[in-house]
């Protein structure tokens, strides 16, 4: 019943994002609905707040999303559950999110790229700040999801982390 699971948004009151993920967790156990409500997040990014320390932002404040097969009782969980004020939808009834959304949205950003690209392989950089840069890649970091290349700044070589997103093998 689990592969019949598709994403969708629920609004809830500001601040009670996480509050709303956790009771639904709770439900989802003690009703042992595992099968049919797959997974409850908060996305969030981490970014260097003020001190430099890193901290955890919410990407989308005020809203939870649940990766859930929907059906009346599915529905009557969710939607009765404590801060949640509605799903994202015309007339709150649930719209599934698409797939190229939930990418888009970063959802499933837990799973790692995979590249076809080594040490020595020349590489053009895409987008950013380095884009049409063409380097030799010295680094693979399959964890980092990034590549190190040299390039060229004020006559001299400099090392450079680029995203696997950004880069381009060459021929």
């Amino acid at each position: 019943m689990a592969e019949e699971a598709k994403w969708y948004s629920v609004h809830t009151y500001s601040g009670y994002e996480n509050k709303v993920k956790t009771t639904i967790e709770k439900t989802v156990k003690n009703q042992k609905l595992q099968d049919q409500i797959v997974e409850v997040m908060v996305p969030v990014q981490k970014v260097i707040g003020a001190k430099g320390k890193e901290v955890e932002r919410k990407l989308f404040p005020g809203y939870v999303m649940i990766h859930m097969v929907m059906n009346d009782n599915t529905w009557y969980i969710v939607r009765n559950t404590r801060g949640v004020t509605g799903f994202v939808g015309p007339d709150s009834k649930p719209i599934p999110l698409t797939e190229e959304e939930v990418y888009k949205m970063g959802i499933l950003q837990n799973k790692k790229a995979t590249i076809d690209i080594n040490v020595g392989d020349r590489v053009r950089v895409v987008e950013g700040p380095w884009a049409d840069t063409e380097s030799v890649v010295t680094n693979v970091n399959e964890q980092k999801e990034k590549i190190t290349i040299d390039i060229e700044m004020l006559g001299r070589e400099n090392s450079v982390e680029i995203d696997f997103s950004s880069i381009q093998k060459l021929s």
